[in-house]
């Protein structure tokens, strides 16, 4: 599998609430930086994260809008969409994943504006 499928197949398992699925592909020293959160390091502290955030959210999509490879990264531009009942928040994300030879991703890192996040949250949870 190239690196871009990689990560595809890991975006397609975490919006599909696959949190193990999602971890299966990554290294076990990990490195999850949701930059205005902080750091998660290793795949129990990723799985720590991911299980509570998508088991509280009923659909996610993440919308990929522009994906570029270079060398063993991918950087995407995408707006990660979370509903809960009839309501939906949307969050603009800029992020880069690093892949290793094995074919595991070492390095997750999302850019976000909190305010933005914090914002939409409210509205979702209103």
């Amino acid at each position: 599998m190239g690196i871009e499928s990689v990560v595809d197949e890991f975006i397609r398992r975490v919006t599909s609430h696959d949190v193990d699925g999602a971890c299966e592909l990554l290294h076990p020293d990990v490195e999850y930086d949701n930059v205005p959160v902080g750091k998660n390091l290793g795949i129990d502290a990723v799985k720590a994260f991911l299980a509570p955030m998508v088991g509280g959210i009923d659909e996610t999509e993440w919308v990929v809008h522009r994906q570029a490879v270079t060398g063993n990264l991918v950087m995407n531009e995408r707006n990660d969409r979370f509903r809960i009942g009839d309501s939906w928040m949307e969050l603009p994300v800029a992020g880069v994943f690093e892949v290793d030879a094995s074919g595991l991703i070492t390095l997750w890192r999302d850019y976000f504006d909190m305010e933005t996040f914090t914002s939409e949250m409210a509205k979702l949870l209103s």
